[in-house]
């Protein structure tokens, strides 16, 4: 996992840029205006033309290509330049080419427009009901104001690092771990107000936290397990025995109706007999009060006698 001085780190290194060399185009002007300056001083040197002539031609070239390398500036489309001028906020600049004056204007940063992303956690902090949890999640943000960005806060990445991690810390301390475990979107909705507000000053806005993952001991996850392991034969207990009340129910009224009708009994005996035989070829019969209700003794007899009879005619043919 990583720690607070690795996340400290990552956001130092990728903070904003305040030194870049120099682009493409005014490196490729100023060896193009140095090779004609070398050029020329060589032509006019065989013309037999003065030094005093060819000296100040080729510093004035030399001149102009040294300025071409520092004062042509190239940002990109998602990028703002901060521009002082001798310490002062002179501007934004970009995208695209823009000019600087060297020695006297100066870039302090470049600032990155599109949307970034920060992975931040709290380790180890202590929940409403005192569980020790792990908490990793990611925020989503961009700069909607450079000039804030730049002027407001010395690094803005670290800071709204650590602006998130705080925010994390404070809403897990307020919250019992079952809130944190089900409420995950209820969370993320709380960190990106807290966040927001935090980082609004600083001309930097969020626009989603999304909670990747949230861990707790291992002993309290199996007491956990345990727990609802335990619920689930608890509910499936109560089911069955709601299950038995409506049987016994449908038993009961069923009886009621055999009460007064001793042939629906009967054909109600002679049909569980039927589908007995039929599925097993055979049925056990306990003796018991039923049995003697509904004359299951006496029908299997002569079921059985009636099956002897029909295999001992089937064998004589």
């Amino acid at each position: 996992m990583t720690t607070i001085a690795t996340k400290k780190r990552q956001a130092a290194a990728g903070g904003q840029t305040s030194v870049r060399g120099p682009n493409a185009i005014a490196l490729f002007l100023f060896f193009l205006i140095t090779a004609i300056a070398v050029g020329l001083s060589i032509y006019l040197d065989s013309l037999d033309v003065s030094d005093s002539v060819i000296v100040p031609v080729t510093i004035a070239l030399l001149l102009i290509a040294t300025y071409l390398l520092f004062a042509l500036q190239i940002a990109r489309q998602w990028e703002k330049a901060v521009v002082l001028r001798m310490g002062k906020f002179r501007g934004l600049r970009g995208p695209g080419l823009f000019w600087i004056i060297p020695l006297v204007d100066s870039i302090s940063s470049w600032i990155d427009h599109r949307v970034m992303v920060t992975p931040f956690n709290a380790e180890k902090t202590l929940t409403k009901d005192t569980v020790p949890t792990d908490v990793d999640a990611v925020l989503f943000w961009l700069v909607w104001d450079a000039q804030k960005a730049a002027l407001e806060v010395e690094d803005y990445r670290m800071a709204i690092a650590w602006a998130a991690q705080t925010a994390l810390r404070e809403v897990i301390g307020q919250k019992n771990l079952a809130e944190i475990l089900v409420g995950r979107a209820a969370m993320d909705a709380e960190l990106q107000r807290i966040i927001d507000e935090r980082t609004t000053p600083w001309g930097i806005t969020v626009q989603s936290v999304e909670i990747r993952d949230v861990m707790i001991p291992a002993d309290l996850e199996n007491a956990m397990s345990r727990q609802a392991q335990a619920e689930r034969e608890r509910q499936a207990r109560v089911i069955l025995g709601e299950s038995e009340k409506q049987i016994a129910a449908s038993f009961a009224e069923a009886s009621q109706v055999y009460i007064g009708n001793p042939t629906a009994l009967h054909l109600r005996a002679m049909n569980m007999l039927f589908e007995g035989l039929k599925e097993r070829g055979a049925m056990v019969i306990v003796p018991s009060s039923a049995i003697d209700s509904m004359n299951l003794g006496a029908m299997g007899g002569l079921t059985a006698l009636a099956q002897q009879a029909a295999l001992a005619q089937g064998q004589g043919s």
